[in-house]
């Protein structure tokens, strides 16, 4: 009897690791739907009631919740991160530059790694993603080419086959469809950086899949570099255009405007 017990719990956990591979390598995704037990149980090799028993030990972990339809979920592991101090350091220019020149390194070391370590499945994915590109870009649709940009990049980092940035990408994913450092559509409002951003989207895939490691770091890096740059072009931009607005408005504490509405009811 004991040893029938040992055998249910080495079975429970050896399910129990499986899952937790494929979370920590990025198969399963945060949010991912895990099947229904009949199905999830087979794959595994384990009966139903074996297999609650490892999805109870990834619950215990965190790593599997519930939603409120009582289906399991890979939960929102590295998604986002949601820290108060992010969101102050968002507001703060500095802390945006220091972002994106972080994401410079990051992009350049996984853009290496990816030319290095991709294989023909990954090639296969980065080709979808630069199509994806295209379209949108053909389609001028500056919310879809902005998501279709986020993919390659998450795409990159799959490639390189390094959990590490992976997941810390993911997590920056989160901020960046949020807006959190800086609006992405604003690029793509803008015909002459769509442009560019296209061509350097190009030369990242091209790179890789040509396995030329120091191109694809660089261009990934110049990438960066060029949205670091114009981010900067544009926030300085809206900044004048605030200033010009608060001088006809008096900054909203003035009578300015109202003497002047006054005088032109007169005439």
């Amino acid at each position: 009897m004991g040893s029938e017990r040992n055998k249910a719990g080495s079975a429970a956990e050896a399910a129990a690791s499986h899952i937790e591979r494929l979370i920590l390598e990025g198969s399963l995704r945060p949010g991912d739907q895990l099947l229904p037990e009949r199905e999830l149980a087979l794959p595994l090799n384990v009966s139903r009631p074996t297999l609650r028993q490892g999805i109870k030990m990834l619950e215990d972990k965190g790593l599997i919740v519930s939603d409120t339809g009582g289906a399991r979920r890979v939960a929102p592991l590295a998604s986002s991160i949601a820290d108060p101090l992010i969101e102050l350091m968002s507001t703060q220019g500095q802390a945006v530059e220091d972002y994106l020149e972080l994401r410079a390194t990051l992009e350049s070391m996984a853009a290496r790694l990816a030319a290095v370590r991709a294989n023909d499945v990954d090639r296969a994915m980065l080709t979808r993603c630069m199509e994806q590109i295209d379209r949108a870009y053909a389609e001028a649709e500056p919310e879809q080419e902005a998501e279709a940009d986020l993919d390659l990049h998450i795409g990159v980092y799959e490639a390189s086959h390094n959990v590490v940035l992976l997941h810390i990408m993911r997590a920056l994913s989160g901020m960046l469809r949020k807006g959190v450092f800086h609006n992405r559509e604003k690029l793509y409002a803008r015909s002459e950086i769509r442009n560019v951003l296209r061509d350097q989207h190009r030369a990242i895939y091209d790179a890789i899949m040509a396995h030329d490691p120091a191109a694809a770091g660089k261009a990934a890096e110049d990438h960066m570099l060029y949205t670091r740059r114009v981010l900067g072009e544009i926030a300085a931009a809206e900044a004048r255009l605030e200033i010009s607005l608060r001088r006809i408005q008096g900054g909203h504490l003035s009578a300015r405007e109202k003497d002047k509405a006054r005088e032109r009811s007169k005439s």
